[in-house]
């Protein structure tokens, strides 16, 4: 369904295919790599996506907004900065999409642009 970064847009607009169902099911859906993610811990919680890297994300300018997808769950999220490797917490890798493939997915926001 997401085959490039503005094509995100497109997980909002088919919200009701992934909502009550594994986190797991939405990430198959997006192709292009997600280089940065964040969890808020915030009932309810969720993780915002982006296909940038802190680095990348730090250039660009003030009025620049990097697409991002906010995927919010009805579990509780147990992510901790200070239990992720130092200069790396924002990284999401294979593994967090396995520890957290099984979240229910509830709502989906999508904001920004390429």
């Amino acid at each position: 369904m997401v085959q490039v970064p503005n094509d995100v847009y497109k997980l909002k607009t088919n919200e009701q295919l992934f909502i009550d169902k594994p986190l797991k099911n939405l990430l198959k859906e997006i192709k292009p790599k997600i280089k940065m993610a964040d969890a808020t811990r915030n009932f309810p919680d969720y993780f915002s996506f982006r296909f940038i890297d802190r680095e990348q994300h730090r250039k660009r300018g003030v009025n620049q907004i990097p697409i991002v997808i906010y995927v919010y769950v009805k579990e509780e999220i147990d992510w901790h900065y200070e239990n992720r490797p130092k200069d790396q917490e924002l990284v999401w890798t294979k593994e967090d999409a396995e520890k957290y493939g099984e979240l229910t997915v509830i709502r989906i926001r999508v904001g920004g642009k390429e």
